[in-house]
């Protein structure tokens, strides 16, 4: 369960990937049989898709690495010129205008401005569970 603070309260245990003593603990136990409380440290939970068919082939208690969706770009000028890339590198120019002849009359430039990861906002708190 979320908590917000740095410290449970009593009889609580902070999800943080440690081992914890299976005969002290039994209801523990049975919820993680491994005697390991997952590591939610920096970690969004997703409800499991129990067959729903939107993440499928996951098992409870799994981790899923971060993805981002592929991104397209296409961009034209009345059909003179037309560029499509998958993906954005740093300050990507490529033309998208073309003279009678050929030559490049305008630039696109797409600047990274994101980080190093795709997440939502979000309040930091530690997870709980219940040592019993």
């Amino acid at each position: 369960m979320p908590w917000p603070s740095e410290i449970p309260p009593d009889g609580w245990l902070k999800c943080n990937g440690e081992v914890f003593d299976t005969v002290r603990y039994p209801k523990l136990a049975l919820a993680y049989p491994s005697g390991r409380l997952p590591d939610l440290r920096g970690e969004f939970i997703r409800g499991w898709d129990d067959e729903r068919g939107v993440d499928s082939n996951r098992q409870v208690l799994s981790w899923q690495a971060d993805r981002t969706k592929k991104i397209q770009l296409a961009e034209g000028n009345g059909g003179n010129y037309l560029a499509l890339y998958q993906g954005l590198p740093d300050k990507l120019r490529y033309p998208i205008g073309r003279d009678v002849i050929g030559r490049a009359t305008e630039n696109s430039i797409a600047n990274n401005t994101g980080g190093d990861e795709t997440r939502p906002r979000n309040i930091a708190f530690n997870y709980i569970v219940r040592a019993a």
